[in-house]
């Protein structure tokens, strides 16, 4: 029998060793710090996983927040503004503290310890908050509505305890929300074309599935809540949140860990090259071109923007010593962070109009006929569900139907740019604003025709299904904008700062909902007075929620126009988002 050649056999090895190679992820290591295979790891298998996690998380925190207004101007017996600020400003602390969550999973901790250490945190913010609920059964409607009268405040313990556990709640999320995310978005090889094509559709199906835990949370959890005892309507999220820890450790074993650089920290980096240009401000244009040419720095596209920064490749004593100067790469990375100010910027104002739909479309809705059968309600804070229940039937039309037809006719693997994505969604969303104007309009003049108007406890003879549009348009918004905003900022911020990207996603949200609370109190104290009532008066039957309404249509149209002449400018961070 005859043996194989040694020039054979090493032909072979060379060729094992190669696909070997080849199959491996690099900057990449599994949870023992291994190097980790593109067919053993990573990719959908992971990804699972995660999302599976993540549907628990929206469970929790929309079974929390969608409700939370009611509990407020119910359980906690406070005013219609009152609540509409305090949610709105716990809202907006919620979606700024990912922030802190990412830069020390980022810096310190990575995405991994960080996802654990946050979903203790959860748990154990949960348990207090169904604690909270549970140690004093207080009910607005058994109240005698006096100015001397105190029975109608809870405890002052009950309070405290229940807004530090609420905002325990909210540090916890911002540690968990944006690292899931750009962990589980990191479970595809940017490199791969199959699975860069893969991570285009991972932000499709993640929202679509975290919005089917959004409907069941809004459905069983506020029927729960409003029914029978807010005390277990808080308390089933802590179970679930316990059932997410586990799932997210039976997938440890699949998961890719983003190696870290051995490189400067990248907030450091960055900081580095605004500091060095702010020494560097009175440098003539002529310098910086000297020390371009000197290092072989051609032009290229992008490179006439922001070339303030440019001054960084000089050191402030002019000397070129290690440390002191900044490289090419640096400043385009810097560059790439302020690309994006104006974009953010511009979509406050369609985060403004988001927040209406966890305050006043809510209160609107207590008001109208939410009779499903003669002995059933429909809880008002349920008709949240219907944002969810549009994004999940049109995402998979969006992924499976229109990205192919956009495909063909624009050659571009995602079928539309991210940021004409993005704007889709707030023309969208300012429509929604017109037709929630316009509803309230007609919701009036039924209470006049009625003659409801001093009748704030009274049900007004029109159906909640009116608000159905403002709803479902939201919902198609959502599926654009909040898609393309997560894509967006997880592509065009530097790899070791993927979390920090996401978590600037939501800060949008964090900052629009501060902007929405101080708008409702400016407003409030603008239209209240003396023998007249406020748009946002406890008796809704008196206020002028359409005026508010209107006013934030205008607000978006011209954040709209703001946003269509930055993306326009726009260049992307990387060609295989275009």
């Amino acid at each position: 029998m005859a043996m194989p050649s040694s020039s054979a056999s090493e032909t072979h090895l060379l060729d094992a060793e190669s696909s070997l190679s080849d199959d491996v992820v690099h900057g990449f290591v599994d949870f023992k710090g291994r190097l980790v295979t593109r067919s053993g790891s990573g990719g959908w298998k992971s990804a699972f996983f995660i999302i599976g996690v993540e549907v628990a998380e929206r469970f929790a925190y929309y079974g929390i927040s969608s409700n939370l207004m009611s509990y407020l101007t119910g359980a906690l017996g406070q005013s219609t503004a009152t609540a509409a600020e305090n949610v709105n400003a716990w809202f907006g602390t919620s979606l700024l503290l990912p922030l802190l969550g990412a830069f020390v999973a980022d810096s310190f901790l990575g995405r991994y310890r960080m996802i654990i250490l946050a979903s203790g945190l959860y748990i154990l913010a949960l348990g207090f908050l169904s604690l909270s609920a549970a140690l004093y059964s207080f009910k607005s409607s058994d109240c005698q509505i006096d100015a001397n009268n105190m029975a109608c405040s809870p405890p002052q313990f009950q309070i405290i305890f229940f807004f530090f556990s609420l905002y325990l709640f909210a540090l916890a999320q911002g540690g968990h929300k944006p690292c899931l995310q750009a962990f589980g978005a990191d479970q595809f090889e940017e490199k791969d074309p199959k699975e860069c094509k893969d991570k285009s559709s991972f932000f499709n199906w993640w929202y679509f599935s975290i919005n089917l835990g959004v409907i069941v949370a809004l459905f069983v959890l506020n029927y729960i809540q409003d029914n029978l005892s807010w005390g277990l309507g808080f308390g089933i999220p802590c179970i679930i949140m316990c059932l997410a820890l586990i799932i997210f450790l039976l997938g440890t074993m699949t998961y890719r860990l983003r190696k870290h650089s051995d490189e400067r920290n990248p907030f450091v980096r960055i900081g580095q090259v605004f500091l060095n240009a702010a020494r560097n401000w009175r440098t003539t244009q002529s310098a910086i071109s000297n020390e371009e040419e000197a290092q072989g720095i051609l032009p290229y596209q992008g490179s006439h923007q922001f070339k303030f920064l440019n001054k960084s490749l000089l050191a402030h004593d002019g000397t070129k010593e290690d440390g002191k100067v900044c490289s090419i790469s640096e400043i385009e990375e810097a560059k790439a962070v302020v690309r994006l100010v104006p974009i953010w910027t511009t979509c406050l104002g369609y985060a403004i109009v988001s927040s209406q739909s966890l305050t006043f479309f809510t209160n609107q809705g207590v008001t109208m006929d939410r009779s499903i059968t003669s002995s059933l309600q429909i809880p008002a804070a349920s008709l949240q569900s219907f944002i969810s229940i549009a994004i999940v039937v049109f995402i998979p039309i969006y992924d499976r139907i229109l990205v192919p037809i956009a495909r063909a006719i624009t050659q571009k693997p995602s079928g539309i740019t991210m940021l004409q994505r993005i704007g889709t969604g707030i023309f969208l969303s300012l429509l929604s604003m017109v037709i929630a104007a316009l509803v309230e309009m007609e919701r009036l003049k039924t209470v006049v025709k009625y003659g409801l108007v001093d009748m704030p406890k009274a049900t007004v003879p029109m159906s909640v299904w009116w608000l159905l549009p403002q709803y479902l348009l939201f919902g198609i918004a959502d599926s654009f904008t909040l898609i393309g905003l997560q894509e967006f900022f997880y592509d065009q911020v530097p790899n070791e700062l993927k979390s920090i990207g996401l978590a600037i996603y939501l800060s949008i949200f964090g900052i629009g909902s501060f902007l929405s609370s101080f708008l409702i109190s400016v407003v409030e104290k603008a239209t209240s007075g003396p023998g007249r009532d406020s748009w946002f008066s406890d008796n809704l039957n008196r206020a002028h929620l359409d005026y508010f309404y209107w006013l934030l249509a205008g607000l978006s149209a011209a954040a709209f126009t703001a946003y269509l002449y930055f993306s326009k400018s726009y260049i992307y961070n990387r060609r295989n988002t275009l």
